[in-house]
This record gives structure tokens, C-alpha cells and sequence, in this order.
């Protein structure tokens, strides 16, 4: 009972969150455009200072938010072989909890883009250079999908063997960080994700922890 209230408290926690960070598209017939704001702001000032690098940077930024998803998913499927040559059921459990709490979040960040219709900052800020190609109309913004996929895996890893924080966390921040210098997403795009991710993990992680105690007991 208690490892449920406590999920029940996370989601709740999280869904507060998304909702203060949310554009406010529900209902509304044209894609929500966010053009000033401490969001915009920290996005231009974020986005001008990568742009304004060498050319080689933009590449390296590229490659690089996607190789954080890779080593998460490295750190992941390297936990799993872990439990199966341990034979260490609760780890295991851990890593195959950590997997759907991936996959619930990333179908749910997908049906929040559907909701928000939060047009990408690349399109909606009049100057705006980003670094990598911005994503075709209709890709929309709010949550980011990288961030989302980088929290559930770096939180559910965490708590499942703690020791792995001091790489999954700064791994995640680093995701959540790069989408903005690249140009395309918000700070409050990331931080969403993150969010959603980090709570949808951390929420089955926590009723799983509960029945294991009550299971022992």
C-alpha cells in the first residue's frame, strides 16, 4: 500500500509539472507558437552560443545526443546480462522494469506532442539558426522525445543499481542539454521530458521495490 501511494504521489508530482511547463495547445486549432518568454529566451541565448562555434560543432552536438541514448541503452542491456549471469531476480526485474517504464513514457510523450501541437523553435522564432536540420511541420516540440527516453532509462537504471547515477543522470542532462543547442527543442521541452520519463520510471520502480519488501516479509 505504502509503495503505491508513494507511485501515486511521483505521477501526481510529475503531471503537476507537465502541466505548468505545457504551451496550452488542448483545443486550439493552429499550432501553439512560443516567440518570447524565459523559455524562448534561454533557447536563443543556448542556441546562439553553440551556432557560434566552429563549423565542426554542429556534427559533434548531432552525434552526440544520439550517443547518449546509445550508452544508456548500453548501460542498460549491460545491467541485464549482469542479473542473468548473477541470477539476480531483483535486478532483473529492475532492468525489465526500467524497459516498460521506457516504453509507457515515450508512448505518452508522443501522445503529449499530439495534444500541444507546440510548433518547434527553429520554425517559431524569427532568426533562429539551428545547428541541426529542424524536424518537418507536424514533428512537434512539447515534450522532447530524446529527453523523455533518456530519463526513464537513466532514472530507472539508477534506482535499480544506484551506483550507476554518477553516469545515468549526467548522461540524461547531457541529452535534455544538447536538443536545446542543437535548436531544436525549448528548455521547457526538455525539462518536460524529463519529467515524464523520470516519474513513469521512477513510479514502477517503486511499486515494484514495495511488493519485493512485502513479498519478503
Amino acid at each position: 500500500m505504502r509503495g503505491a501511494l508513494a507511485a501515486v504521489a511521483v505521477l501526481s508530482a510529475g503531471a503537476g509539472a507537465l502541466w505548468a511547463l505545457a504551451p496550452g495547445g488542448l483545443g486550439r486549432q493552429a499550432p501553439v507558437r512560443i516567440t518570447d518568454g524565459v523559455s524562448a529566451s534561454a533557447y536563443r541565448e543556448l542556441s546562439e552560443a553553440a551556432s557560434g562555434g566552429p563549423g565542426w560543432l554542429g556534427g559533434l552536438f548531432e552525434l552526440a545526443t544520439e550517443g547518449t541514448l546509445v550508452a544508456l541503452g548500453l548501460l542498460w542491456l549491460w545491467t541485464g546480462v549482469r542479473a542473468w549471469r548473477d541470477r539476480n531476480p531483483g535486478l532483473g526485474t529492475g532492468v525489465a522494469l526500467t524497459a516498460l517504464g521506457t516504453v509507457v513514457a515515450y508512448a505518452l510523450s508522443e501522445g503529449l506532442k499530439l495534444v500541444a501541437d507546440e510548433e518547434r523553435p527553429c520554425r517559431a522564432l524569427a532568426g533562429a539558426d539551428p545547428l541541426a536540420a529542424c524536424p518537418p511541420t507536424g514533428d512537434w516540440s512539447f515534450p522532447s522525445n530524446h529527453a523523455t527516453l533518456a530519463a526513464a532509462l537513466a532514472v530507472g537504471l539508477a534506482l535499480t543499481r544506484p551506483r550507476l547515477a554518477a553516469a545515468t543522470l549526467p548522461l540524461a542532462a547531457a541529452a535534455a542539454l544538447l536538443r536545446v543547442l542543437v535548436g531544436v527543442h525549448y528548455p521547457h521541452d526538455v525539462l518536460a521530458g524529463a519529467v515524464l520519463g523520470g516519474a513513469v520510471a521512477a513510479a514502477l520502480l517503486v511499486v515494484a521495490r514495495s511488493a519485493g519488501r512485502r513479498h519478503q516479509a
